[in-house]
């Protein structure tokens, strides 16, 4: 599905604030407020928007740490077993099949390092895991909330 450029501009802005109103989009890009509207709706009929939601501070929620984890699983584990397995853990923030040596890379956020390393370890008990290997974050330098690079 590919947008035209005032849905992309629409989509941009939203991403960077979703709270943002109708007639404040529409000032931005050009449109009037029920037109900004009619076009997000049909965006998400489409399924180019999925949804609204708030970004949080991890650290504002007790998470303090924040690491990746690399796995490794034994041959014929396919992409759906991962996702179910790392479904039931609240502190997997996202995982992705990946290109080289691993097959996925997790990104987990934890209270502590005691708890990081619980993951981990609950993580590399899983039946199709062969071994894992873990980097920690110290300072996260950039991150990127919006949908894609800006017009």
């Amino acid at each position: 599905m590919s947008l035209n450029d005032l849905d992309e501009r629409i989509v941009h802005a939203l991403a960077e604030d979703a709270r943002r109103t109708y007639a404040d989009i529409g000032a931005e890009v050009g449109l009037s407020a029920p037109a900004v509207k009619r076009r997000v709706d049909r965006l998400r009929e489409r399924g180019a928007i999925t949804g609204f939601t708030v970004r949080v501070d991890p650290s504002a929620l007790g998470w303090q740490t924040e690491g990746f984890i690399e796995m490794y699983c034994r041959s014929r584990t396919s992409p759906e077993d991962i996702h179910r397995a790392l479904s039931h853990y609240p502190e997997v923030a996202a995982a992705s099949t990946v290109t080289g040596e691993a097959d996925a890379l997790v990104q987990v956020f934890a209270a502590d390092m005691r708890h990081f390393e619980a993951v981990l370890e609950r993580i590399a008990g899983e039946p199709f895991v062969e071994r894992t290997k873990s980097v920690l974050v110290l300072s996260p330098l950039l991150r990127r909330y919006n949908a894609g690079p800006p017009r």
